[in-house]
């Protein structure tokens, strides 16, 4: 260990740009054995590992790279599992820059930051390999139910996390394919989809069934799935996406980010997308603008490059030091040939179908009440940003649940979320919890999953005592 002072910072090969745009494939080659081992003895080991205490599971980082380091994979991968139900996932695509490696010791000590996110996708992916990775085989199965509705990050995680207490766990999905926005909203060049349809079938085959294309309110009532199981989890995530006003804004041609991504991603499963066809949800041969600066902005840019976009362009109302994308994303697109306008809001748009984005050019202004500065409008500045094909990715909003389900008492939050202790992840019904974005609103997969394994604990505790009770 602590060979930090002598090994240099060392990422996996990264395809060129030129190559990796023509396809959906991952950008990322996989470490080899001595390289991942050289990289794992980077650690130093610290008394204090800011790394772990920033990951949002607070994986046993240290630990699992000194064992790693040592040849012991099969125990890195135990340890790094025992924290996180799917680390081979969190591997490539959390945002490790701003979380783990982004608070890493030696980092701050100008040494180049432990490769954590690699390593960790490394041992995950050799587990799946060598067959260390089983179907779930409780010790005791139990006649309690659970009904899980959406099966994300957090609806999985849970599933996972109560199935293998013995549990009947039944996930109800909406779309055709289990996993949410990992199957549906992120590219493959950053997760390959097969990476989560083999999750899905790990939990298949463990017992959990899923029932899919199945809308809540509308092919089951929630008050059924209440009624036919001890309790239940919402994870449905967030999916009404935030809106554009102004002038044209209903023009043909522009187009919701999640709509975009989900036509490009059941393409690339190889099915049949009307809207793809007809051009409506493809980029090929246009001149694109995404609006929004997130890592969905991010996903949608690198999209339409590999779609054949004849110019991509990204308008961005601040500047990039306080985009909330991916630093390493935003790096990814401009070396695939995408172009980033800062400090430009839209104002209206032109033509129907759409021709172009009226641009309104924006300083930096005052801090807002987050802490960031707010951006200004620079008077007499305006101008028509050419486009053909725009993609709102400007964040996601929740869905009125209870008016969707005609549901009395589930109490939700001024933003539309569910209401639910942060801690056991409650809610107002008996029975019932909530996890991941519905709760914390629009976050990450590994907040999702964090979410969703605290939740099931929650409720595995909860259905004891009502067990114990009915009992007595």
């Amino acid at each position: 260990m602590l060979k930090f002072v002598t090994v240099d910072r060392d990422m996996p090969i990264k395809r060129d740009a030129d190559d990796r745009k023509s396809d959906f494939h991952e950008i990322y080659a996989e470490y080899a054995d001595t390289k991942a081992k050289e990289q794992a003895a980077r650690c130093s080991q610290c008394g204090v590992p800011y790394c772990q205490t920033h990951c949002p599971l607070h994986n046993n980082i240290p630990d699992w790279l000194r064992l790693t380091a040592t040849g012991r994979l099969q125990e890195a991968y135990e340890l790094s599992q025992a924290t996180n139900t799917f680390p081979e996932i969190c591997g490539r695509i959390c945002p490790q820059d701003r979380l783990c490696e982004g608070n890493c010791v030696i980092e701050q000590s100008g040494h180049g930051t432990v490769t954590i996110g690699s390593v960790e996708k490394y041992i995950t992916d050799t587990a799946w390999e060598e067959g260390w990775v089983q179907a779930i085989s409780p010790a005791v199965e139990r006649e309690e139910s659970v009904g899980i509705i959406g099966s994300g990050p957090g609806g999985l995680a849970a599933a996972d996390r109560l199935r293998r207490a013995g549990l009947k766990v039944t996930v109800y999905e909406r779309s055709d394919r289990a996993g949410g926005l990992m199957t549906y909203g992120i590219p493959g060049f950053k997760l390959e989809k097969e990476i989560v349809m083999r999750r899905v079938k790990q939990l298949e085959d463990g017992g959990v069934e899923f029932i899919l294309n199945c809308e809540v309110g509308e092919d089951i009532s929630f008050d059924a799935i209440r009624g036919k199981h001890d309790a239940v989890l919402i994870a449905t995530g967030v999916y009404k996406s935030r809106d554009l006003a102004g002038p044209g804004s209903g023009a043909e041609g522009i187009v919701r980010a999640i709509d975009y991504l989900t036509a490009s991603n059941k393409v690339s499963f190889g099915d049949t997308v009307e809207e793809y066809e007809s051009g409506e949800l493809n980029a090929a041969g246009k001149n694109v603008v995404v609006i929004g600066g997130g890592d969905t902005a991010m996903d949608c840019v690198r999209t339409a490059v590999r779609q054949g976009a004849t110019s991509v362009k990204c308008l961005y109302r601040r500047d990039r030091a306080n985009m909330p994308g991916s630093q390493r994303e935003t790096q990814n697109a401009e070396e695939e040939g995408v172009e980033f306008v800062w400090l430009a809001a839209p104002k209206g748009f032109a033509g129907d179908p759409v021709s172009g984005v009226m641009v309104q050019k924006m300083r930096l202004g005052a801090p807002d009440a987050s802490g960031r500065q707010s951006p200004e409008v620079i008077e007499g500045a305006d101008y028509v940003e050419e486009a053909d094909l725009v993609i709102k990715a400007l964040g996601f909003s929740p869905e009125d649940l209870p008016q969707l389900w005609g549901t009395e008492g589930l109490e939700v939050t001024r933003w539309g979320t569910v209401m639910a202790d942060f801690t056991t992840h409650a809610t107002s019904l008996d029975g019932v919890y909530a996890c991941g974005d519905i709760q914390r609103g629009a976050s990450l997969v590994v907040w999702a999953i964090r979410d969703g394994r605290e939740a099931a604990d929650a409720m595995l505790e909860y259905i004891d005592q009502s067990t114990a009770i009915a009992a007595q």
